[in-house]
């Protein structure tokens, strides 16, 4: 992954975020719905949350839980300007590379919500907050799955390496115990193409895209979309796959 490009993709996006994640919305609210079943009150002592954006997942978790100490991780430093709101002594933000594991120990609770199909490796990250978890402690985190935006994918080489929900818990089994895992698959309607890259776009999720497409690449891929794609009422679809998984530490 180029972190860099998938920094300055989501920093240009700040402003436009919050008005075009719908669906990142919907998964942020259901994210803190399962951990409000599944996670039990003593373990929001201490959190801590990956790839917190602009603050969707977040104030939808302190709207219901007073966590002692919550420590806010995203790559872009840009966001702490969107979380002035949520921020106090008790609620923090620090801006860095989360796949280097430099947060303190002795957490209650790691959460991170749709932002872990951007990481390397994934897996060994997840495993890594292992080490980061006090004994009983919870890893809570939402993905995406092979069939987000699968639209997209059968038309361009541009794909992040999506995993299965199966790989995911078959990679946490050893050093968690899996208490929830589901999936879903949730389609929104575009005018045209055209609008499904600008919905792309507005939410930095063109993060792996380094080039420009020329405008008769731009033509050809609109066409491609539509002649696939297109409803009798000349709408075309965008496929998002969520994924959820709620874990203990042995």
């Amino acid at each position: 992954m180029d972190k860099a490009l998938i920094r300055s993709r989501f920093a240009k996006a700040s402003g436009s975020y919050l008005g075009q994640a719908t669906v990142q919305r919907g998964i942020a609210l259901r994210m803190a719905d399962l951990i409000g079943q599944y996670v039990p009150a003593e373990s929001h002592r201490r959190v801590l949350e990956i790839g917190c954006g602009t603050g969707l997942f977040t104030r939808a978790y302190l709207h219901r839980w007073h966590p002692e100490r919550m420590l806010l991780n995203d790559l872009c430093p840009e966001m702490e300007p969107f979380l002035r709101d949520v921020l106090r002594p008790e609620v923090s933000f620090s801006a860095s590379d989360a796949e280097r594991l430099e947060f303190p120990g002795g957490q209650n609770l790691i959460v991170s919500c749709s932002a872990l199909q951007w990481f390397d490796a994934p897996e060994r990250f997840l495993c890594g907050c292992n080490g980061l978890l006090e004994e009983g402690g919870y890893l809570a985190f939402s993905t995406f799955g092979r069939r987000n935006a699968q639209e997209i994918r059968a038309l361009t080489s541009d794909a992040l390496p999506y995993r299965s929900l199966e790989e995911l818990a078959g990679a946490l089994s050893d050093t968690y115990r899996v208490v929830y895992a589901s999936e879903e698959e949730v389609r929104l309607s575009f005018p045209s193409p055209l609008e499904v890259l600008r919905h792309l776009k507005a939410t930095g999720v063109t993060g792996i895209r380094s080039c420009t497409w020329t405008k008769a690449q731009l033509a050809s891929f609109c066409r491609s979309y539509t002649e696939r794609y297109a409803a009798p009422d000349g709408t075309v679809p965008l496929t998002y796959h969520p994924m959820y998984v709620i874990c203990r530490k042995y």
